[in-house]
């Protein structure tokens, strides 16, 4: 007898994937295009949000924050990146994750008509999804980009700072004329230093981040494993020769993927750097 569950079970099993198959060596498949789907996906989630809050901070300690509070603020910012990535994957799951979960919720039920809240591959209840997982990377890279962006921020030129002033700047217009300009090709080497650190985080989204056999839907409540992820959990199974290699195919494109984005952040430098000695 047909059952509406049948249905649902036959979807399933075909929204399933096989990421890793090494045991038929004449049709192996290794899922690296998988894998490469939720690194690019998380580490992007995770840039986008640290930015803008990066620049903030940055503008803020620089050319707004009195000398006794900005001191204080950018060590406390600094200190971020000396607590263990363990750390962050507990606090993200146990903590973070239950906070999380009604603002998940409200965005599945209200924006479930775009992709990226779509419904999950894995329960928004568990809050291993890439939506907590990008949150905490957002706050590991964090300290990277904001503390290259502040250093070259310092760095601006005191007569430009003076002439806007004389001019009649208010504060914000400094900002916006004489530092951003000055310091768009810093801020965007800091971001890139961002995304390398996000592309190769392994403790803190393997306890973060849900394993799933379904398919990868872009969505922000998908769980799956990065390449650095999937590496760490079956660093047992090395003892085989071809799930070995896949392993080591793996970790190659994470090489490369790191080696590409280093390649355009000194293009973007090398080109922000070119048009501010054009004028």
């Amino acid at each position: 007898m047909h059952t509406p569950g049948d249905d649902a079970a036959v979807e399933t099993e075909e929204s399933r994937v096989e990421v890793y198959v090494t045991t038929d060596t004449s049709a192996m498949h290794f899922g690296i295009f998988e894998l490469l789907q939720v690194t690019v996906f998380v580490s992007l989630f995770a840039l986008i949000l640290a930015m803008p809050t990066a620049l903030g901070v940055a503008i803020f300690i620089t050319h707004y924050a009195p000398r006794r509070v900005a001191g204080p603020l950018a060590y406390a910012v600094d200190l971020l990146a000396a607590v263990p990535s363990i750390v962050y994957g507990v606090w993200g799951l146990h903590v973070l994750a239950p906070q999380l979960r009604p603002v998940a919720t409200w965005l599945s039920h209200a924006m479930g008509w775009c992709f990226l809240f779509s419904g999950g591959n894995v329960s928004l209840a568990s809050g291993g999804t890439i939506f907590t997982g990008g949150i905490v990377l957002a706050v590991m890279i964090l300290p990277i980009v904001t503390a290259v962006t502040r250093e070259v921020f310092v760095q601006t030129p005191h007569d430009e700072i003076e002439a806007a002033l004389a001019l009649g700047a208010t504060r914000w217009e400094v900002v916006k004329l004489t530092v951003l300009p000055f310091g768009r090709s810093g801020y965007i080497s800091g971001a890139m230093l961002g995304l390398g650190r996000a592309l190769g985080e392994t403790v803190a989204l393997l306890i973060i981040l849900r394993g799933t056999q379904a398919a990868f839907g872009w969505s922000l409540f998908d769980g799956g494993s990065t390449f650095a992820t999937k590496i760490a959990a079956t660093a047992s199974e090395f003892n085989d020769q071809y799930k070995a290699g896949a392993y080591i195919a793996a970790g190659l494109v994470l090489f490369l993927l790191t080696f590409l984005v280093d390649a355009l952040a000194r293009g973007a430098v090398a080109g922000s750097v070119s048009r501010r000695g054009g004028r």
